[in-house]
């Protein structure tokens, strides 16, 4: 059954939405023989102490309401099979217009958050195999030209990287965090897979955010160096 809401733009989610896509992901690729899920099952899965960060405790009424908000978004749909109760499914290749290697790693990234790329490999082979990092980077690029993979540090061994699907303010916390927050990045806000700008804003460059915080500092340095010089010359007038 398809949810005739698929399709719509991608959109931030908020921090219960999150786990439950992710669950929802999750649980299609480990136990499809138990999906999709009851309300009951999806509960279990995003409270699980296993393969989640942050640990969570979210109740039925909390979940539901994540559920009615990935509906209205086109992201998850509610399905009726022999029985009558009612069970949920996400509708996730779609609404990011992703691969199948390219949604365990999304799944991984909204059940973990931030992490390293050798992490990230090894959770979310789990789900579908990424044999190496060639082909994990393969799939980073793609979904980062799409707004939902956001690099929190530069190439090399250990980066780190995020999903482009959290607010602004709290990826701004993520940046924080990391040590990354003057570095400007595209997003799912800002990228849809329906409608991409042909004149996209400017992506982070490959140079880390120290580098630039090092010119900023030299540049500190030049002006308070020409002050003094400055001052120098009006006392000796």
């Amino acid at each position: 059954m398809h949810d005739p809401s698929a399709g719509k733009a991608i959109r931030p989610l908020d921090a219960n939405e999150r786990r439950v896509l992710g669950t929802l992901i999750e649980k299609a690729k480990t136990t499809p023989d138990q999906y999709p899920l009851s309300l009951n099952a999806l509960v279990t899965g995003c409270n699980q102490k296993s393969n989640r960060d942050p640990l969570m405790t979210l109740d039925e009424e909390q979940v539901m309401r994540a559920i009615e908000g990935l509906r209205a978004s086109g992201a998850a749909a509610e399905v009726f099979g022999s029985g009558k109760i009612p069970r949920y499914r996400h509708l996730a290749y779609e609404w990011l217009g992703v691969e199948k290697e390219q949604l365990a790693i999304m799944g991984e990234l909204l059940l973990r958050g931030e992490q390293s790329e050798g992490d990230l490999r090894g959770r979310a082979s789990r789900m579908d195999p990424i044999p190496d990092l060639d082909l994990l980077r393969n799939h980073l690029d793609s979904l980062a030209a799409k707004g939902l993979v956001v690099w929190l540090s530069p190439p090399g061994r250990g980066r780190m990287l995020t999903h482009g699907l959290l607010p602004p303010e709290k990826l701004e916390k993520v940046r924080a965090q990391i040590g990354t927050a003057d570095q400007p990045t595209a997003t799912a806000e800002t990228v849809s897979t329906e409608t991409r700008p042909t004149a996209e804003k400017p992506r982070p460059s490959a140079e880390h955010s120290l580098e630039a915080r090092l010119a900023a500092v030299e540049r500190q340095l030049a002006e308070v160096v020409a002050r003094l010089a400055d001052l120098e010359q009006e006392s000796h007038s």
